[in-house]
């Protein structure tokens, strides 16, 4: 193996993440103002159990349908917690509540892709690209959505977070993605200025890459500097996160306050496909979502003000059966819920088309139908959020559904 080689190679096991996209490195003034209105997109795969997470419980038709898994009325032993007299949420939420009550989070059920496709794969992607029912859309839409907007145009204007870079980010617009866990924000091999040193001068000669790793140097030594771990510890009081996506998120909450570039994140979590053994209030399914929505809440309170001009979107492929199978789980579905939340969120309200669990509601007599595309909860976040106008947005979702639907999940 070639010196040079071998450098290379060990830039990739050092963890330096160098953006390598088209147009990424047009030089523009910095311009924080662009980048105050922020995002975040929370993706579930697996197709998270969504007439679990927002129960029905006031339907006589669904603990028919779910008499091991349902959930109870609230005030039952580990019963839904109260929403709206109707919907109820997953005990395991119970730290979202605070929000539901303050009215920053919303949900918007029997929502989802109007594909039908239950292939987790080919699901994820659409959810991903932003066009249902077409394999040929090269590129993510929020990737699109970034490149579509004004402002500083930086490697950590978006970021994911999580071990590659996911589909939605993929496209013409730079993007960083940084490992999970502290490791993320943490000192690397090429932080040794030896080390460092020597890549410098290896890359400076090279045509090819030097404008890509300089940019790649920058972004990381930028997220090293706005990650103040020791604010975080004191912040906790000593006392630990949970590890997973509680401790991300909260380390993502502090990014995002001391890096005003950084105006998009995006998280992937697994482990959402529950064929068996699923449980009600307690049990599998639960234990996966007491630290998303801890996860959440943390990163709710760790922006702090930050919060009213952030919207945080939470969404999955598919939804599930709404009849249990007889391994004590559900199967793939079709409908689901989103997630809603942020402080500019008419939230307080389950939002959506529900037509209710009677069979000659449900889709294939099987499934919650999709009667929101997913598109247009996003394309109210890009346009009443974000401010695109009608232009961009058919840029961004180039085969979005015509018709809004009647409810803005946005305060006026």
């Amino acid at each position: 193996m070639q010196r040079r080689d071998f450098l290379r190679s060990m830039t990739l096991a050092s963890g330096l993440v160098i953006p390598l996209s088209r147009t990424a490195w047009a030089a523009t003034a910095p311009d924080h103002a662009g980048n105050r209105h922020k995002l975040v997109v929370v993706m579930l795969r697996g197709a998270i159990d969504g007439m679990n997470v927002v129960a029905p419980v006031g339907d006589s038709d669904y603990l028919r349908l779910r008499p091991t898994i349902g959930l109870g009325m609230p005030g039952t032993d580990n019963g839904a917690l109260a929403l709206d007299g109707y919907f109820g949420l997953h005990p395991a939420l119970a730290d979202l509540q605070p929000l539901w009550a303050e009215k920053k989070l919303a949900f918007v059920h029997a929502c989802g892709s109007p594909d039908p496709t239950r292939s987790h794969f080919d699901a994820q992607d659409y959810l991903e690209s932003g066009t249902p029912g077409r394999k040929s859309t090269q590129d993510g839409w929020l990737n699109r959505l970034v490149g579509v907007l004004p402002g500083q145009q930086s490697p950590t204007r978006a970021i994911s977070i999580g071990p590659v870079m996911p589909r939605i980010l993929i496209g013409r617009a730079a993007s960083t993605n940084l490992a999970a866990g502290a490791s993320g924000t943490k000192a690397n091999l090429l932080d040794r200025p030896a080390i460092g040193n020597a890549f410098d001068q290896m890359y400076q000669a090279d045509p090819r890459f030097a404008r890509a790793y300089q940019d790649g140097r920058d972004a990381h030594k930028e997220v090293m500097g706005a990650s103040m771990q020791n604010e975080m510890q004191m912040a906790d009081g000593g006392a630990p996160l949970p590890n997973g996506f509680p401790d991300d998120a909260a380390r993502l909450a502090t990014l995002m306050r001391n890096d005003p570039n950084i105006q998009f994140a995006f998280f992937a979590l697994g482990g959402w496909d529950t064929h068996a053994s699923q449980g009600g209030g307690t049990g599998q399914l639960a234990n996966r979502l007491k630290p998303l929505g801890h996860g959440l809440a943390t990163l709710a309170r760790r922006l702090g003000p930050m919060l009213s001009d952030t919207t945080i979107v939470v969404m999955s492929e598919f939804g599930r059966t709404a009849r249990e199978n007889g391994n004590g789980g559900t199967d793939h579905g079709h409908g689901n819920v989103m997630w809603i939340m942020g402080g500019g969120v008419a939230g307080g309200k389950v939002y959506g088309d529900w037509q209710g669990l009677s069979a000659g509601q449900l889709n294939e007599g099987r499934d919650l139908p999709v009667t929101t595309d997913f598109r247009s909860v996003l394309t109210q976040v890009a346009e009443r959020h974000l401010g695109l106008d009608d232009r961009r947005l058919n840029q961004v979702f180039p085969s979005a559904p015509d018709r809004s639907p009647s409810w803005n999940l946005f305060a006026a």
